[in-house]
């Protein structure tokens, strides 16, 4: 649509054959998302959901760095619930630690942190007993079939 709406035509109507000619040249032939169905269409209509969606591709988060930071320190603890050996509970604290001390020695902006470094050792030997306790279920459980 690069010409401008001649005097004379109503706009529609020359809105339509704009339209018309585009498709003809094939212009709408291999649009991408072509015969899928728009996304999200189930959910309610929300006025910023383009800026959630760039965000989401960009990977961008609109938390302060603190908030951001204790959800990384609630999320290694879970992954350690779930890590299969000792090195691993090691290396999931030791990089949230990291990052932790760098925050208290640099506070960022937005709300305290109220975090300390995790104690890795107690860690380890708190991952080990519950490790230990669910294998002993495990075998008993087995004994009882």
């Amino acid at each position: 649509m690069t010409e401008r709406k001649p005097p004379g035509i109503s706009f529609e109507t020359w809105a339509d054959r704009q339209i018309r000619e585009a498709e003809e040249r094939g212009a709408f032939a291999n649009l991408q998302g072509k015969g899928k169905p728009l996304p999200n269409l189930d959910r309610p209509y929300d006025d910023l959901w383009w800026v959630k969606e760039k965000m989401a591709r960009e990977n961008l988060s609109f938390l302060p760095p603190t908030l951001v930071l204790r959800k990384e320190a609630e999320d290694a603890l879970a992954a350690v619930e779930k890590a299969p050996s000792e090195r691993m509970v090691r290396e999931i604290l030791s990089e949230v630690n990291d990052k932790i001390r760098e925050a208290i020695r640099r506070p960022p902006p937005g709300p305290p942190l109220n975090l300390a470094p995790f104690d890795i050792d107690e860690a380890v030997r708190a991952w080990r007993e519950r490790r230990e306790r669910r294998d002993r279920e495990q075998e008993e459980q087995a004994g009882d079939d």
